[in-house]
């Protein structure tokens, strides 16, 4: 029975269906397959642990802590859970949009310190929303989510991606700008991009002296794509009206210039954390062995294709330890 490895612990009925076909192991010279999260560095050392790897599959999207040349280079798959946390995603940029927008850290401090004196007509302004432009930079499937709820908060949408005009019904009334137009024009600006070297400090001092002094900076896709240095200065200096951040360039760590401001709503990396939704991501990165070794591996959701016949009979494995 072929072995798989868990870098971390997964929910119960994950690791109940991976049993169901394999064989948990803690050994990494038996391992045919690894479930990988966020936080391991799976790189050409990480890789030559396990003489027996043949796929990865990555519990989460994003797949920028694999060196994917080094497992194109040993012929290792490797695999992702695109489309189960979509929703929750956009669901959190929505959250950060409102919490920065109404300042509601600021006001819920004010009331558990005691400091509330009553209602009066100038305290704790926020921005309005309505009747303002949302830009969304990245028009995958987190950023369409994104831009079908804007309508309920009456927003109008601009979109700035690589590629051609985006299609679908998300993106209906949505105008395709130059990311130099859509900083510009914003009200509220999201992030929606993968980290990549061309996305690397996508977001720096030039591009924040384009945006707005009311505007807003949303990033809920990888912390390297904003210079947060930059962004530091900037909401300093009321460049910007604030920003809502929850992911960070060196996680965990999260420069203390940004804590230090009441103008940055900082959440710890959790736009997909509903147990629904990580459960989700869980089956289905372990449905991603599954497949892969019956041959069958979903193309969606193949990064690297590894070697060509994935569903080959096991190799008997050296004796020892699982």
């Amino acid at each position: 029975m072929l072995r798989i490895l868990l870098t971390r612990r997964l929910f119960p009925e994950s690791e109940a269906l991976l049993r169901r076909s394999f064989r948990l192991t803690r050994v990494p010279r038996l391992a045919a397959g690894v479930v990988s999260q966020l936080t391991d560095v799976v790189d050409g050392a990480f890789m030559d642990r396990f003489p027996r790897l043949r796929v990865i599959s990555q519990c989460a999207v994003g797949v920028d802590n694999i060196d994917l040349a080094a497992a194109r280079s040993r012929g290792i798959a490797i695999m992702n859970t695109p489309g189960v946390l979509t929703q929750a995603t956009a669901d959190m940029t929505w959250a950060l949009i409102l919490a920065v927008a109404r300042r509601l850290p600021e006001a819920d401090r004010v009331c558990r310190d005691g400091a509330f004196a009553g209602w009066d007509l100038e305290f704790m302004l926020g921005r309005d929303l309505a009747g303002g432009t949302l830009g969304i930079v990245g028009a995958g499937r987190i950023g369409a989510a994104v831009a079908s709820r804007a309508a309920a908060f009456g927003m109008r949408v601009l979109i700035h991606t690589r590629g051609g005009p985006p299609a679908g019904p998300a993106w209906r009334g949505a105008r395709p700008v130059s990311l130099a137009s859509l900083l510009s024009r914003s009200d509220v600006v999201s992030l929606h991009v993968p980290a990549t070297p061309a996305t690397h400090h996508l977001i720096g001092d030039r591009e924040l002296g384009r945006m707005k002094r009311g505007a807003i900076l949303i990033n809920t896709s990888r912390g390297t794509i904003v210079d947060e240095r930059a962004l530091v200065a900037a909401l300093k200096k009321r460049r910007i009206w604030g920003a809502g951040l929850d992911v960070f360039a060196r996680e965990p760590r999260i420069p203390r210039a940004l804590r230090a401001l009441d103008n940055v709503v900082l959440t710890p990396h959790i736009a997909s954390a509903t147990r629904g939704t990580r459960g989700a991501m869980a089956m289905l990165a372990a449905a991603n062995l599954v497949e892969y070794f019956a041959g069958r591996p979903d193309a969606g959701r193949l990064i690297e294709p590894g070697v060509r016949n994935p569903g080959r009979r096991e190799r008997r494995p050296a004796a020892g330890p699982a």
